[in-house]
């Protein structure tokens, strides 16, 4: 479980994908402070990491990665953390697409898909 202080490779993804859930990499990504926390087995544990360093939860969203995926299959926005009615997001989803798109251009600048 880690914050992103650099960006990785798709192949690294991958790899982190194996040694878990084995296609897939649970992420939060920290829509104010444009960083990414990954691979942990629950969005909640990645949840609190941010916010022990400094994230405010409702800047936070959880997603998972399919980095063997192309396109929007790269990226699932599906997390219980999502569930949010005080900010109008009423199932696991992101249903906001502003959100949507700040979180793939937030993906885009610490996972280098080629």
């Amino acid at each position: 479980m880690r914050i992103l202080n650099d960006t990785i490779t798709n192949e690294e993804l991958i790899l982190i994908a194996k040694n878990c859930f084995g296609d897939m990499v649970k992420a939060v990504v920290d829509v104010d402070r444009e960083i990414v926390a990954i691979d942990a087995e629950l969005h909640s544990d990645l949840e609190a990491l941010c916010i022990e360093n400094g994230s405010e939860q409702n800047c936070l969203w959880g997603i998972n990665y399919y980095p063997e995926m192309d396109g929007e299959d790269f990226i699932e926005f599906d997390s219980m953390i999502n569930l949010r009615p005080s900010q109008g997001n009423f199932n696991r989803s992101v249903n906001d697409e502003i959100i949507r798109k700040k979180i793939v251009e937030i993906s885009d600048k610490w996972i280098k898909r080629d």
